[in-house]
């Protein structure tokens, strides 16, 4: 399977994992992934350096192709925008139907938080190591789940993580 396909499937679980729990509630870590491996959700300003090209710096066609992101360009670093200006130089050569998937899942994207984008790109680098056999069970097991109604998708949500109590303090 072609690697956008791949980056999909993670954004489709990855927006599954944001439906299923509050906003202001990180996702946790999966049994996968231990908790030590999670990076920091955001780096300091001080730290970020202004990544080429600017949103300015970007054609008309560009900028209209990728409007989603225009609030977050500037927080990109270099390989990212990269991968966004790839996309909008296919974007002509798709077909409509392909097109509106793209913009949809843009602005998905766009509304995850920073520890969910993370966790969706954890989910791509887990998948894109499985066989291909493992693969289409995975991706025929997908279809089965989004052709379910709202009700049962939420009945098989995992049930939200409880916010762990305050420590106290020995003094």
């Amino acid at each position: 399977m072609r690697r956008a396909a791949w980056f999909t499937l993670a954004l489709w679980i990855a927006a599954g994992a944001a439906a299923a729990q509050p906003a202001a509630q990180p996702a946790s870590p999966s049994p996968a992934q231990p908790a030590a491996q999670a990076q920091p959700a955001a780096k300091p300003a001080k730290a970020a350096k202004k990544s080429r090209p600017g949103w300015a710096e970007l054609n008309a066609e560009q900028q209209n192709i990728l409007a989603p992101l225009k609030p977050d360009w500037d927080q990109l670093d270099s390989e990212r925008k990269k991968k966004w200006i790839g996309i909008a130089k296919r974007y002509a050569k798709m077909k409509p139907e392909e097109q509106e998937r793209v913009q949809r899942r843009m602005e998905t994207w766009v509304n995850l938080s920073p520890e969910q984008r993370r966790q969706a790109r954890e989910n791509y680098r887990q998948i894109a190591k499985v066989p291909p056999e493992k693969r289409r069970s995975l991706r025929e097991q997908w279809a089965e789940y989004q052709a379910l109604p709202p009700q049962e998708r939420q009945r098989l949500a995992p049930p939200p993580q409880p916010e762990p109590a305050p420590r106290k303090i020995k003094k």
